[in-house]
Formats: structure tokens, C-alpha cells, sequence
């Protein structure tokens, strides 16, 4: 089974070793991070460093020209990644023998929700979430579809496709510098009306549905009130709809379903109209279709005829994978994504069990999370378990 592993330019550009210590790894592709969101990440081995710290969401390579004069552009680098710190990374990957997919991070953007507050998710509360976009506006959609391409493809690098995290909702759970909210438990049923936005472009999607936005936003209010004094919501879309009513639960689904759906097939069709034949597309998804974050909910069905196949949690368990199986679609890529780090929850020593175990379960590869921040002995775990995986 073919495996690769996360990796930032970082942990490659001024360590002349990192290339072919990874391909003694046993692994055949590096996903390469060209678009990425703030960070602050451990370098263990690297002869420079030991922590870099990404102050804000940047693109690792110089924006293209065509971005001047307009108001929604990404951010470079600083010196975490000064000039072309993809491209630099990916020649010294390639010319080790690994492939290199690029791994382009999109709605999950603090510094364009500080610079540009308009642009981010407004909950019933008309707390603004500056790290989450609002997908559903269109010049947000517009920037998205245009970075997705530019950071995606990087000609001239080598690349021969891309991976997209976050291309879907954002919500309220967050890993946020210094977090205090978790004092009140949330369960999904919470998490999914915290994070049901009410800008200007979601309230007119809300009336499109036949719902009174303001009306709405009062329901919502009022169903979480219990959630505030330590009651308990349930979980899932039956605690929804017992919460908010069958009927909006139903129109709301609705809108940031649809609106999810365009995005993602707007987003892959752009980077495909950019890239070259053959370039591989693969989004990091969830099969729960009102799941947000990192790994967008998505409909199985749906988004294996847009991509050619996804790049699916499995740390903990390989479940989420079934859906997709399920479709019967030969030729697109089930990707199951284990953490090998065992200080961030990993467990490297158990890597060829759960890569069989995904492999059951209908995954045709593997991603490991992550080469880079991994210590000397969670990488000779994951180089053994990749011996006996092939």
C-alpha cells in the first residue's frame, strides 16, 4: 500500500540529510505543505533549529503577480519560510526519489479574518470566528478558488498533485492559542449551532431556504440556553432537530450543504484548469456531512465524482472510511491519515495493525501525520511497520 507523509518545507530546506532519511523511510510520497495556516512546530532534527513558529497563515512560496489590487489575497512567508521555500523543498525531495503532492490549507485563515473581519463566520451570538471564512460569501469563494490553484499546482516544481484541507466549513472548534473554552462541554448537536454562521450572505441563504434569519438566530439562542447551565444536548442531527425544530434543521443542512458541495467542485475544477494531465486531486474529508474543520464534511457520493478520492482521519479508529468504500468507485484514492507522532496521540508502534485495519476497510493508501515533527523512534516504529506494509 502506497504510503506518504506530512511535511512543512521547514523541516527540509537547510537540512541536506532530511531528504533521504525520509526515503529510508519507506514511504513514496512527501505532501508537501504550500498553503498553511499559523503553527508553532517542533524540528527535532533539524541542524538549524528546534521550533518555528508560523505567526500567520501564509502561502510557502511567492504569491504570483496576478494578486495585486485585490482586497483578499494570501500572505507570504516571513523567515519561517522566506522565498521559495516549496519549491526548494520539493527539487531536494524529488531528487531523493520521493514524489511530491502539494498539501494546500484553505478556509482556515485567522490573519484574513483580523485584516478582513467581514469575511469571517458570525454565529448567533454575532461573535465573529476570525480564523474561519465564510464560505458561502463570493469574493471569499472567489479567493479560495484562486489560491486552491495557485498554491495546488506550483509549476516548475515537479508537483504531481494536491492535497486540500479545510475546503468546507469552519466552525467553532478551534486550536487557539492559550483555549478556555472548554469549561462547557459541547457535543455535536452544540458544536453544529455554534458554528451555524449569520453574516449577510448566510442570512439571505437562510431566507432562500424559507427561514427568518433573525428568527433563526433567536432559536438558536434559546436551544443552547439549557447547554450554558450544564445540561446535556445529545448528540448528532436527531439533538438538532429536537433543538432547533425538524424543519430548520432540515433548511439549514440544506443551505451549508449546497454551499459546501459548489465550493468544493468550484475549488477542483479550478486547480484542474491549472494543472497539467494526470495532476492528482484529493480533498481531506469527513463523511458526516455537517462535521466542520480541517477534515470538511462532505457527501461520499458526491465528492468522489468531483476529486479523484480523499485523505480520511483514521487515527483511532478507520471507520469514517466505510462510506466512501461504499461508493464502489475503483479508482479513486481512500487515503487513511494516521498520526505517527506518539506525543500528539499517535501510535507508530501500531502502525502496521492499523494500516491493515484501514486496508479492510477499503483505504488504497496511507498518510502519515507527521514526518517532520516525529521523534528519531516514532520514525524507526513507522519505517519498520512500512516494511511489512507493502
Amino acid at each position: 500500500m502506497k504510503a506518504a507523509a506530512f511535511l512543512y518545507p521547514w523541516d527540509v530546506v537547510g537540512d541536506p540529510e532530511a531528504p533521504e532519511r525520509l526515503a529510508r523511510l519507506g514511504i513514496r510520497q512527501v505532501t508537501l505543505a504550500a498553503a498553511y495556516h499559523s503553527t508553532r512546530a517542533l524540528t527535532p532534527r533539524h541542524p538549524r533549529h528546534r521550533v518555528v513558529t508560523a505567526v500567520h497563515a501564509a502561502v510557502l512560496y511567492p504569491p504570483g503577480d496576478h494578486w495585486q489590487g485585490r482586497e483578499l489575497r494570501p500572505y507570504a512567508a516571513g523567515d519561517w519560510a522566506p522565498g521559495d521555500a516549496y519549491g526548494e523543498a520539493a527539487q531536494a525531495l524529488r531528487a531523493a526519489g520521493l514524489d511530491v503532492h502539494s498539501w494546500v490549507v484553505l478556509a482556515h485563515n485567522s490573519r484574513l479574518g483580523d485584516d478582513h473581519p467581514a469575511t469571517s463566520v458570525v454565529n448567533a451570538y454575532g461573535d465573529r470566528y476570525p480564523w474561519a471564512p465564510c464560505i458561502a460569501q463570493p469574493a471569499t469563494r472567489a479567493y479560495l478558488a484562486d489560491l486552491a490553484a495557485e498554491a495546488a499546482v506550483r509549476p516548475g516544481t515537479g508537483t504531481r498533485g494536491t492535497e486540500l484541507e479545510s475546503c468546507g466549513w469552519y466552525g467553532l472548534a478551534h486550536l487557539h492559542a492559550h483555549d478556555k473554552i472548554a469549561g462547557v462541554p459541547l457535543g455535536e448537536a452544540g458544536q453544529y449551532l455554534m458554528s451555524l454562521c449569520f453574516c449577510a450572505s448566510c442570512r439571505e441563504g437562510y431566507e432562500g431556504q424559507g427561514l427568518d434569519p433573525d428568527e433563526l438566530a433567536d432559536v438558536v439562542r434559546r436551544a443552547l440556553e439549557p447547554v450554558w447551565r450544564g445540561g446535556e444536548e445529545g448528540e448528532g442531527r436527531p439533538a438538532v432537530e429536537k433543538l432547533i425544530g425538524t424543519d430548520r434543521a432540515a433548511a439549514t443542512r440544506a443551505w451549508r450543504e449546497e454551499t459546501a458541495r459548489t465550493l468544493q467542485e468550484t475549488v477542483v475544477g479550478a486547480v484542474r484548469a491549472a494543472a497539467p494531465t494526470g495532476f492528482q486531486v484529493l480533498l481531506h474529508a469527513d463523511p458526516v456531512t455537517y462535521h466542520c474543520g480541517a477534515n470538511a464534511g462532505v457527501d461520499a457520493a458526491h465528492v468522489l465524482s468531483v476529486a479523484d478520492g480523499v485523505v480520511v482521519p483514521c487515527t483511532g479508529g478507520a471507520r469514517l472510511l466505510e462510506p466512501f468504500a461504499a461508493q464502489g468507485r475503483e479508482r479513486a484514492v481512500l487515503a487513511a491519515n494516521l498520526t505517527v507522532v506518539s506525543g500528539m496521540g499517535g501510535s507508530p508502534a501500531t502502525l502496521a495493525a492499523d494500516a491493515a485495519r484501514a486496508a479492510e476497510l477499503g483505504a488504497t493508501e496511507l498518510r502519515l501525520y507527521h514526518a517532520g515533527l516525529a521523534s528519531d523512534a516514532d520514525l524507526a516504529l513507522v519505517a519498520k511497520a512500512l516494511s511489512h506494509t507493502e
